[in-house]
C-alpha cells in the first residue's frame, strides 16, 4: 500500500472518529451517515484541500454537505 493511501485511510479514520465525537454518535454511524449523504464521496474528491484544514472545520463542511443532500444532524 503506497503512503499516501495510507495517509488517506489514517486521515478517514480520524475524520469519522471527530465526527462522531462532534454530534454525540458512534463512529459506525458516523460513516454510515457520511456515506448515506455523499460525505464521503466529497471527502475522497476533496482530500487534497481538507485534510489541510482543522478538523473542527472538515466536520463542518462534511456536516453541510450532508445537509445538503438531506441529511439532518445539524
Amino acid at each position: 500500500m503506497a503512503r499516501e493511501e495510507r495517509n488517506l485511510i489514517g486521515y478517514t479514520v480520524a475524520l469519522i472518529s471527530e465526527f462522531a465525537t462532534h454530534f454525540g454518535i458512534r463512529p459506525r454511524q458516523a460513516y454510515a451517515y457520511l456515506k448515506r449523504y455523499k460525505g464521503m464521496e466529497h471527502l475522497h474528491q476533496h482530500y487534497a484541500i481538507l485534510h489541510t484544514q482543522s478538523f473542527p472545520d472538515t466536520v463542518e463542511a462534511l456536516a453541510q454537505v450532508c445537509q445538503h443532500n438531506g441529511g439532518q444532524l445539524i
